[in-house]
């Protein structure tokens, strides 16, 4: 079993995505840790770049502090493998595929496997266009983690069927960011799933409530946020870990009882 099926295994999965060097790299570390110590089952570290185009205004300030202040990818293989000396969860990066392209993308995917990264996940990479990256993730044992859409309709279930690690369903229209209500038919994208996988899947975009996190493993088998937290950050600087540790121990709470 993978680390990633390990994190679904029995339970539902919280899922934390962080912005890497947002304040800076030594901020982004404790971040890490302290979701971890709140309960956090997987971990996404968004790599910045300079046009996140599945980003809200929250993700996008993130990436440009992080580019301001001079952090590159090299750095964040670093804080990898400094993580790895003691967190044992599975971490995926999110990032784009000219980010890949631009540092080689034989050369990244052999380093996610030598740091212990267990996935990518590159939102912009059309599902057609995946065999630009899949023969490398299947050498190095990377998994290359497909995003399903409101959109994707009669695509979901071939998406499905291919998918590796977990399916990232997207809960609705437009870029990341808090939502006050989700409005999309998300039980029937789930339904399809089920029908043409045994990859567990799990939500993302617009969550931000313990109700909402609940609700929505209540439909899939995990929670993803990353917009509220990405907000903590900003709002807390170095001095974040702390209130990111109480707020992932709330949300994981609310999807523990969950069934």
């Amino acid at each position: 079993m993978t680390r990633i099926q390990r994190a679904f295994d029995n339970q539902k999965a919280f899922i934390a995505f962080i912005t890497c060097g947002d304040p800076d790299l030594q901020t982004t570390a404790a971040c890490v840790r302290a979701a971890v110590e709140g309960g956090a089952d997987l971990i996404e570290l968004g790599i910045p770049f300079s046009d996140p185009t599945a980003e809200g205004p929250v993700i996008q300030g993130a990436n440009l502090r992080a580019l301001t202040g001079g952090v590159t990818t090299d750095q964040i293989f670093d804080l990898v493998r400094n993580l790895r000396r003691d967190v044992e969860v599975p971490m995926v990066f999110m990032t784009y595929a000219n980010v890949v392209f631009s540092y080689g993308a034989e050369r990244f995917i052999a380093t996610c496997k030598e740091i212990g990264m267990d996935g990518i996940i590159l939102p912009d990479l059309p599902y057609e266009e995946k065999e630009e990256f899949l023969p490398l993730c299947h050498t190095y044992g990377v998994d290359l983690i497909s995003l399903v859409a409101p959109t994707s309709e009669k695509r979901i279930a071939m998406i499905a069927r291919e998918a590796e690690g977990f399916l990232y369903i997207v809960s609705s229209l437009g870029v990341t960011g808090t939502r006050s209500e989700i409005k999309t038919d998300l039980e029937s994208i789930v339904e399809v799933v089920r029908q043409n996988t045994d990859i567990p899947c799990a939500i993302g975009f617009g969550i931000s409530t313990p109700e909402q996190a609940a609700k929505m493993a209540g439909i899939a088998d995990g929670a993803i946020v990353g917009s509220a937290i990405v907000k903590l950050i900003e709002k807390y600087g170095k001095e974040a870990p702390a209130y990111v540790k109480a707020y992932v121990k709330s949300m994981k709470d609310a999807i523990t009882d969950v069934t």
